[in-house]
């Protein structure tokens, strides 16, 4: 298995140096990879959703995608790897994501926890059918999988928290348990994959993420703050 696949295999591709330079070949067998990796694994969560990993083959996934089986042998060693990568796929687009978010909102502390849990749903959004699957089949891992998993998942929350705190510091926000702040809101991010099915018949997407943030920040921003922070706090209807 070459060093492409393992790294697929693995659900996380190695990241370059941003200024890093890919021989056209290289580059064309590296964003081919990419793709041929992140087409099986929504295939793969789209089934092991409806049907249980147990339930689901190689072969179901492959026809799922529109592939040989044999294409997909040579990304993944087998269902283990791929419901792991499926998983860990979801995470890294959380270590990428959130952190980015976060930079980009600049250094107002209630603009930077509120893009971050705007880049959790999306994230969340993007991989609907991962995310349950997380709920649904970790238990199915080995126990070395479920304790990377719940080790990426601490790192990947990392930012938010680190967020939360630096409100508190700056006295705009109130709470003495940043950690729970920033797992509550992690819970209402997966809550739209979750609860998709009865979220989706009355909001959008952008609905939810507004009255979650403005439900959220009500809790926690200073009285004396509201006024500045009024757009969070009342998003249009």
């Amino acid at each position: 298995m070459t060093q492409a696949n393992r790294a697929a295999t693995q659900g996380r591709t190695e990241r370059r140096p941003a200024n890093a330079v890919l021989e056209p070949s290289e580059a064309a067998r590296a964003t081919l990879a990419e793709r041929r990796s992140a087409q099986f694994l929504g295939a793969a969560a789209r089934l092991m959703e409806r049907d249980g990993s147990q339930a689901v083959s190689m072969q179901a996934v492959a026809e799922e995608a529109g592939v040989s089986v044999g294409l997909i042998y040579r990304y993944f060693g087998g269902k283990q790897d791929l419901l792991l990568a499926v998983i860990l796929n979801v995470l890294d687009t959380f270590a990428a994501a959130v952190p980015a978010a976060i930079e980009a909102a600049g250094p107002d502390p209630v603009d930077r926890v509120a893009a971050a849990f705007r880049a959790y749903c999306e994230v969340i959004n993007a991989h609907r059918h991962a995310a349950v699957l997380t709920y649904r089949e970790s238990k199915s891992l080995t126990p070395e999988g479920r304790e990377k998993i719940k080790q990426l998942e601490i790192a990947t929350s990392e930012p938010l928290r680190e967020a939360v705190r630096a409100g508190v510091a700056a006295g705009v926000l109130v709470t003495d348990d940043p950690d729970l702040v920033a797992y509550n809101l992690l819970l209402l991010a997966h809550a739209w994959a979750l609860k998709h099915w009865y979220f989706e018949q009355t909001l959008t997407f952008e609905d939810y993420v507004a009255k979650q943030t403005a439900l959220a920040l009500a809790a926690l921003i200073a009285p004396a703050r509201r006024r500045s922070y009024k757009r969070y706090l009342s998003p249009a209807s």
